[in-house]
């Protein structure tokens, strides 16, 4: 059997070692794979997983085959987060198992049907729904017929804290966190720019003139301030000048791209076929599939949310819409 504690020598001692971290279930250790390469490797193997490159990024269902989805902005974190990482020596296993399960709960249509629940949900039981905490609900029920993974604590709190109000426990979880904004801020503009919503003369100059004018340019540079303005600091930072650009930049696709048509008026339809189905399935709990769970709004906020953009649609059009056929 081989020691994995070996591959920890290296690490800087600000990260997190996976020789100590912690599940809910105590499991004998694998003698190929570190606790956070085989939470990693559960996630991958998840039907949740699978689902994401049906799920919408940004545009819903786009026409084209090169637009992002919510699979290939996962790998995008992931790839940026494990750059991060290695460049201070902290656990790219950690980081790697996280970003590949933190949207793993993401509802249909990005957060057009994000919100769509959450409303739903706010209106009628007083309850609420944000996709990090629908993220971890899935790798610790869901997944494997309501058995869940029985991942680390350590993955756990990363997803759950990749974005809201609380900071993630460790450094690898803080780096998901800021870099899942900057890989979605940068990618969104490839495509904003792809869909004709914006040309890259429209991007404000100040900002570019920081951060750089493509793709390339900008996530090197933001990914290399990361590294030098954390390198000695028990948190994951930005320095002034690039954090400030950087959020002036994700204002201005908030105002020109997420919350502007196309897909603005994308996205409220999007939520009319969410909450529509949402209401439906609370009125005909027997359409829903098997659950474990006994509740039913839970049932259903799990049914729905899991649904795939292309699945939400056509569950939309056989409950909402006269089917073809003779009369």
């Amino acid at each position: 059997m081989t020691d994995m504690r070996h591959w920890e020598d290296a690490l800087d001692p600000r990260a997190a070692r996976a020789s100590v971290a912690v599940r809910d279930t105590d499991e004998p250790p694998c003698p190929y794979r570190t606790a956070f390469q085989r939470d990693r490797d559960r996630i991958l193997h998840t039907k949740a997983f699978r689902r994401l490159k049906h799920k919408t990024q940004v545009f819903v269902t786009p026409e084209g085959d090169h637009y992002r989805t919510r699979l290939t902005h996962t790998l995008e974190v992931s790839a940026l987060a494990r750059t991060v990482a290695r460049a201070l020596r902290l656990n790219e296993d950690l980081v790697e198992a996280i970003a590949m399960g933190h949207d793993l709960g993401h509802a249909p249509f990005g957060h057009a049907g994000e919100h769509a629940l959450d409303d739903a949900l706010r209106d009628g039981w007083g309850r609420g729904f944000h996709h990090n905490q629908q993220s971890v609900r899935v790798v610790e029920i869901i997944e494997k017929d309501g058995q869940g993974l029985n991942l680390t604590r350590e993955v756990r709190d990363g997803i759950l804290h990749h974005t809201g109000p609380g900071t993630p426990s460790t450094l690898e979880g803080q780096i998901v966190r800021l870099v899942d904004r900057i890989a979605y801020v940068n990618h969104d503009i490839e495509d904003a720019i792809s869909a004709g919503v914006i040309t890259a003369d429209d991007l404000p100059q100040s900002e570019v003139a920081v951060l750089g004018a493509t793709t390339s340019a900008r996530l090197t540079r933001l990914v290399g301030d990361i590294v030098d303005s954390s390198r000695d600091s028990e948190r994951i930072l930005q320095s002034r000048e690039i954090g400030n650009a950087f959020l002036r930049l994700r204002e201005f696709m908030f105002t020109r791209v997420y919350l502007a048509p196309p897909a603005s008026v994308e996205s409220s339809l999007a939520r009319g076929v969410v909450q529509q189905l949402f209401h439906f399935f609370m009125e005909h709990p027997e359409h829903l599939p098997g659950s474990r769970e006994g509740d039913i709004v839970r049932r259903v906020t799990d049914h729905v949310a899991g649904m795939t953009d292309r699945y939400a649609l056509r569950e939309f059009r056989l409950r909402f819409m006269p089917q073809e056929g003779p009369l």
